[in-house]
């Protein structure tokens, strides 16, 4: 893909309006988007806003059609999550509840009197502890919003081409999880708790343990968000797990500062506790999260990136960005 055929030039040789096929594939791209969204998932407003942004951002500025077309993995993540709500996991396979809670227990299970063996998450819910939660919540909200961020200024550090991995090794992390997600739905440690080995769907969202942080903080966050998942029966593998270690695993190949690489490192032990501690996930859960982000690096680095299509699609990519 040459320059003369993505953006339209100005005498100078700078980038100016969006050509007519830009133009063309942001307008149906959004169009469809908006379309499947609303007829089969439901019209809510964030999406006129976002879909809003998105256009604005793109058409704005050349800087900002840019910026638009580099964080389209990190858009199209969020639009698969949102599009998962067009067939739940649980219609597709039966629930696994009971499987996963006493596999569990028997590799990870604690014993803690005679004939009395707990789960992690168990042991922990009867170990509690105002920093403990404290904690808990600041690293589980960076599980999103840090990887986000250290990809940002991979690519105003002008790093362009660690970014643009970073970027999709990040949304290849994710449709591997969605799609074990269907394969293998499993219910996580917090819906045990509440309701037993049995699979009811349509069953809410819930804060778990990560109710202490809004209580603590009276600001209400998790509560918020779980109140909101569409995903009660996609405990494994745990994304939750994965991101910011995807995002550690870049810091290391693309050398990045110590600081960035030391933050990402602590952040991600520090969700990987908060997973089982507040009974978000299983043990298993995190491993499998873990599984996954190694998988999908090796599977972008290792296979993808030397199909020579797909390099070349990812150095147009990378030259289109700059």
């Amino acid at each position: 893909m040459q320059r003369n055929d993505i953006t339209a030039s100005s005498p100078s040789g700078g980038w100016q309006r969006a050509s007519l096929r830009e133009t063309l594939w942001c307008l149906v791209a959004l169009a469809l988007w908006f379309t499947v969204t609303v007829l089969f998932i439901g019209f809510r407003p964030e999406h006129v806003v976002l879909a809003l942004l998105i256009a604005g951002m793109y058409f704005a500025f050349p800087a900002s059609r840019r910026l638009t077309v580099a964080i389209l993995p990190f858009i199209v993540f969020g639009i698969s999550y949102d599009w998962m709500n067009l067939l739940p996991n649980y219609e597709v396979n039966p629930v696994d509840v009971a499987g996963l809670y006493n596999t569990e227990k028997l590799l990870f299970g604690i014993n803690v009197a005679e004939g009395v063996r707990l789960t992690p998450n168990e042991f922990w819910a009867h170990h509690t502890g105002a920093a403990m939660d404290f904690m808990a919540g600041i690293f589980y909200l960076c599980w999103v919003p840090l990887p986000i961020i250290y990809g940002l200024w991979l690519y105003f550090s002008g790093r362009r081409g660690p970014y643009l991995h970073f970027a999709m090794a990040f949304l290849l992390v994710n449709l591997i999880g969605f799609g074990l997600y269907y394969v293998h739905p499993a219910a996580p440690p917090w819906y045990v708790a509440m309701h037993g080995m049995e699979a009811v769907p349509g069953t809410s969202g819930e804060v778990a343990g990560l109710g202490a942080f809004d209580r603590m903080t009276g600001l209400g966050i998790f509560n918020a968000l779980y109140a909101r998942n569409a995903n009660v029966f996609a405990a494994m593998p745990s994304l939750h797990s994965a991101y910011t270690f995807v995002a550690f695993i870049y810091a290391c190949r693309s050398r990045s500062p110590i600081a960035w690489r030391v933050l990402l490192g602590v952040v991600t032990l520090g969700i990987w506790f908060t997973a089982v501690y507040t009974s978000h996930h299983y043990i298993l859960d995190v491993l499998g999260g873990i599984g996954c982000s190694i998988v999908a690096v090796l599977l972008f680095e290792g296979v993808l990136m030397r199909i020579g299509g797909f390099r070349r699609f990812m150095e147009r990519y990378v030259a289109y960005i700059k």
